[in-house]
């Protein structure tokens, strides 16, 4: 019986790197000093080469409006809207949330689950886009290697609606 456990153990400890490969995402709303300030929708998702959807993340937006009102500003993060946010229902379990206030916000998947299980080996770009009421508008673009072979970090800053998008990458 004990010898039943301790090869069952390392046959789960034995397996691939990519079984057990962990994605963080930092990303970081500036504080502005404005007269009217509005939290960002924000859209998080995994793009191919091709600029293509693989993956969508997260999504930040006004849930608590009445009759799903806050439904109706997604469409200024345009261009997760128009590769896959016009196609998806809100909202929907596991990826919207409510928009997050100043500050770093560190979300994170695992590749054994989630959005991430499916994801075949490859290059990919993580896209982070903003939109804001009586704002502006940006998109930041990390690359990384999925699966990881070893711990990977990239980072890639915005000027206005978003500060810093950091992507940690963990087998």
């Amino acid at each position: 019986m004990r010898m039943r456990y301790s090869v069952a153990m390392t046959a789960v400890l034995g397996m691939p790197a990519a079984w057990a490969a962990d994605l963080a995402v930092k990303v970081e709303i500036p504080r502005m000093t404005v007269a009217e300030y509005h939290r960002p929708y924000a859209a998080i998702w995994i793009e191919r080469a091709d600029q293509s959807v693989a993956a969508n993340l997260a999504v930040w937006y006004d849930l608590k409006l009445k009759n799903n009102e806050g439904t109706k500003w997604l469409k200024d993060m345009r261009q997760w809207w128009r590769k896959s946010g016009r196609d998806l229902q809100m909202p929907v379990d596991g990826l919207s949330s409510a928009t997050r206030a100043p500050g770093e916000h560190t979300v994170t998947f695992s590749g054994n689950k989630g959005p991430l299980d499916k994801l075949p080996a490859g290059e990919y770009r993580l896209v982070v886009e903003a939109a804001r009421e009586v704002g502006g508008r940006e998109l930041v673009r990390v690359p990384f290697t999925w699966p990881p072979k070893a711990a990977q970090s990239a980072s890639a800053k915005g000027e206005h609606e978003l500060g810093a998008v950091t992507v940690d990458v963990r087998p």
